[in-house]
């Protein structure tokens, strides 16, 4: 995952959608990316996008704030993802939503 961030990353696209369901593996079990809807290209400074998408559970504090967003969304999310497999849960699960 991480190669696969740090090559979408060289290349000016972030991935903002970066979840179990997002992540394969191949019969070599090489890790693939799925899901590019929520991608971004063309992103080369430091605040390059301010959408609003993703999954609630997902979201990182930018998204959040409505502050701006740039590549380093996707080293935030491997962080979530990774927290999710080794607990089983996102980081800030709560039923309510606020």
């Amino acid at each position: 995952m991480l190669l696969a961030l740090e090559a979408l990353h060289q290349r000016d696209i972030i991935f903002r959608d970066l979840k179990p369901a997002n992540v394969l593996l191949d019969e070599d079990v090489h890790v693939l990316l799925s899901d590019f809807e929520l991608s971004k290209e063309g992103v080369r400074d430091k605040v390059s996008s301010t959408s609003f998408c993703g999954l609630i559970a997902y979201l990182a504090p930018e998204i959040l704030k409505k502050t701006g967003h740039n590549k380093s969304i996707g080293w935030y999310l491997l962080g979530v993802l990774i927290y999710e497999m080794l607990t089983g849960m996102t980081p800030y699960y709560a039923t309510n939503r606020r």
